[in-house]
């Protein structure tokens, strides 16, 4: 199976999952789940809950008995957005091709929307996947990820993010905002992903340390997306971090130099993916995917 009819098919699988865990759009309160499901629902790439099943598969466990538990980062994703779009933050308008959560409800509901997202997260995390022999890695499961998106991770990365805006190039800051805003929380997903199979502290390390590398040439790839990309093919604003005078590698380095940084990380990456599972694996067709992505 080629890596886009891989990702087609984890999307269905991680889709229907989320379908099951959300409540209804018609159950009370009726507007605060219509407006989760449309966050959730606006055709996102799934990248992280992908990457934790793939982790999962390449250290020796079943990525079907952690697809809910995977799912879980996909709500935190979500959340996230839904709070980066708002007026006092990013200020966008428009996310996957559709207007943000703030402009087709309100603000006040697009913030209670990020709450109960987060929230309902970690309620599935601790409660998948199931079995009471399990409930030692539930809770590691959820320690790992909350940590990666509080005060230490994402949200400080966002906080620092917000601090850095118009601020001259610094490639120190620069690393640090994008470990923290955008690579954590993929590195927690690899993570995710091993710590669910059971893996042993050494090799957990290995899948940590990728999913850290792996992170930073997300954000990479998004911030030359920024500069390349257009509404159409991004499903959201391009240019807005230029505009907002935001730190970028193409700000802090120039274009070019980001792009040889994007290549020479993704090289790094593929020999680890082979380290960690063989060259037949998904982990370095994952890599290639991220590297080169158009949206």
């Amino acid at each position: 199976m080629g890596i886009l009819a891989f990702l087609a098919a984890e999307r269905t699988l991680v889709d229907g999952a989320l379908d099951r865990l959300l409540p209804p759009a018609d159950a009370w309160p009726r507007r605060l789940h219509e407006a989760m499901r449309y966050a959730v629902f606006g055709g996102g790439k799934r990248v992280r809950p992908i990457l934790a099943r793939a982790a999962c598969r390449a250290a020796g466990g079943d990525p079907a008995r952690i697809l809910e538990a995977a799912c879980a980062l996909e709500l935190v994703h979500t959340y996230s957005l839904v709070h980066d779009d708002l007026p006092a933050l990013d200020n966008d308008t428009l996310r996957r091709g559709r207007p943000t959560v703030h402009v087709a409800y309100d603000e006040a509901l697009a913030i209670l929307v990020g709450d109960a997202l987060l929230t309902e997260a970690f309620l599935v995390l601790g409660t998948h996947p199931a079995g009471e022999e399990l409930a030692p890695r539930r809770a590691e499961g959820c320690r790992l990820v909350a940590l990666a998106v509080g005060s230490a991770g994402m949200v400080g990365g966002q906080v620092e993010d917000l601090e850095a805006t118009g601020t001259p190039p610094d490639a120190g800051r620069l690393e640090r905002i994008h470990r923290a805003k955008t690579g954590a929380l993929l590195a927690a997903s690899v993570e995710l992903g091993a710590v669910l199979a059971g893996v042993d502290a050494a090799t957990r390390q290995r899948f940590a340390r990728f999913g850290q590398s792996l992170g930073l040439a997300f954000q990479i790839a998004d911030d030359i997306l920024d500069v390349t990309g257009t509404a159409a093919s991004l499903g959201k604003s391009p240019g807005k971090d230029a505009a907002a005078g935001k730190l970028t590698y193409p700000a802090v380095y120039g274009l070019a130099a980001a792009r040889q940084e994007l290549c020479r990380l993704a090289g790094a990456l593929r020999a680890e993916a082979e380290a960690l599972e063989g060259r037949s694996g998904t982990l370095a067709s994952l890599v290639e995917y991220i590297a080169s992505r158009d949206r």
